[in-house]
């Protein structure tokens, strides 16, 4: 079994590059486990190829042991002591939320110190507004997220190769170390079920140590950066493991639906899933919202907003929320079958975000877009379907489309599709073949 702890991932060092020996501190954020601590291992060696000397780059885990327990003067000096007088240091600190006050420090060493800057954390209030207001937009963000499809395919061991086919178009075959060809539609199928987390590379696709290897990320999210959090932040507003327990089975079951704290509410206390003995009062909405907030904020579900197209307004009612990773989903829900269009269409929203879009619904008349993709010169409407091989599937998935009146491109990605052509402007793609482009390095 290959270890996966510094094969590349292009998509993010590269970014990381780009704003190398900028003023910018380079913040990587994202669920725990998902690849921040490699990435900057990664960037670490790419200084050294470059010719960075040894005692030009400090690496900090402070997840580790190694380090002592410091507060933030003590991370000052500590880093002050190591510094390279007379050529630039490259430092570098994962999970550095863990030292408190940690903000002024490293505000303290862009100030004080020829040296550039990469930190990592699992949890958005490391960008909150007092880091904001420290480095006063001297940081840019790069969202890390698990592994795409095709990540996915380089980390297991897989070569995707391409050729033209006579009939024309693109073939892919997929092959393993041994030369065995592989059917995409069987990785893919892999893919939804174990979900993308790099460090099940490591440890192989069997179901047991996949749930155990979940078990661990899930805990370390939940525990460090939603309960925990709470503590650090003084605000303990996190405070009841069940009420987050069910509110975290719920949105995973909910992948791609409409959603409200409000409905939340209702359902938990009609389905009499908070009956423990204890409980019998309704939660508020209130505090429903504050552990959705704090599931976002650790990166464990994203929302969505939904934007009126006509009305070219975000509104303000129900939006969506999706799971960053369809293996925590299935850890969570039991490997079960079905629900592979809200699961497909899970896995779309994220490799969007992957290709550096801004993703909203789109809302038109009384009928939904799946997705409307945006990039400061570049708009798509795309739906996403299970199948467009039924005549009343693809009328209901062109619909919408038609209704808009402008240029942008329009799209549907589909699982299954036995013809692949365009109707009324409207491209109709395989989700393999989108999901397998080269489009998913792009910037």
């Amino acid at each position: 079994m290959q270890k996966n702890s510094l094969r590349k991932r292009d998509l993010y060092l590269k970014r990381m590059i780009a704003f190398q020996d900028t003023e910018m501190i380079k913040v990587m954020t994202g669920i725990r486990r998902c690849g921040k601590s490699s990435l900057m291992k990664l960037m670490a060696e790419h200084l050294r190829e470059s010719g960075v000397a040894d005692d030009q780059i400090i690496e900090m885990n402070f997840e580790s042991m190694s380090i002592p327990e410091m507060d933030a003067r003590g991370f000052y000096e500590y880093v002050k002591a190591r510094i390279c007088p007379d050529k630039r240091t490259y430092l570098f600190f994962d999970e550095v939320q863990k030292i408190p006050g940690w903000e002024n420090a490293v505000n303290s060493f862009r100030v004080d110190f020829d040296c550039d800057i990469y930190i990592t954390g699992s949890n958005a209030y490391l960008l909150s507004s007092e880091l904001s207001t420290y480095l006063s937009g001297r940081y840019v963000e790069i969202k890390v997220l698990p592994l795409s499809f095709r990540e996915f395919l380089d980390f297991h061991g897989y070569t995707l190769t391409e050729r033209k086919s006579p009939a024309g178009g693109v073939r892919k075959r997929i092959m393993d170390a041994d030369g065995e060809a592989y059917d995409p539609k069987e990785l893919f199928d892999a893919y939804t079920r174990f979900g993308g987390m790099p460090m099940l590379a490591d440890i192989g696709l069997e179901i047991g140590r996949v749930t155990a290897a979940l078990d661990g990320v899930y805990s370390a999210a939940v525990i460090n950066d939603i309960l925990e959090r709470e503590k650090r932040k003084g605000e303990r507003t996190i405070t009841d493991a069940l009420l987050l327990r069910k509110i975290i089975m719920f949105l995973a079951d909910n992948i791609g639906n409409n959603t409200s704290a409000t409905s939340i509410g209702n359902t938990l206390v009609n389905e009499g899933l908070l009956e423990d003995g204890k409980r019998k009062t309704r939660p508020a909405v209130q505090t429903i919202q504050a552990y959705i907030k704090a599931l976002t904020e650790a990166y464990f579900f994203y929302e969505i907003k939904r934007f009126d197209i006509k009305g070219k307004e975000y509104l303000r009612t129900l939006g969506k929320y999706y799971i960053v990773d369809i293996g925590l989903r299935n850890y969570l829900l039991g490997f079960r079958e079905g629900d592979s269009g809200h699961i497909l269409e899970n896995i779309i929203f994220f490799e969007l975000m992957r290709r550096g879009y801004d993703v909203a619904i789109g809302k038109i008349d009384n009928q939904e877009v799946d997705f409307i993709a945006t990039k400061t010169d570049e708009k798509k409407y795309i739906q996403v379907t299970e199948t467009m091989n039924a005549p009343e599937t693809r009328e209901r998935e062109l619909a919408p489309l038609r209704k808009i009146r402008d240029s942008y491109e329009k799209i549907v990605i589909a699982l299954e599709c036995d013809l692949t052509q365009t109707q009324d402007g409207i491209k109709i793609i395989r989700a393999l073949d989108f999901l397998l482009s080269r489009n998913s390095y792009t910037k």
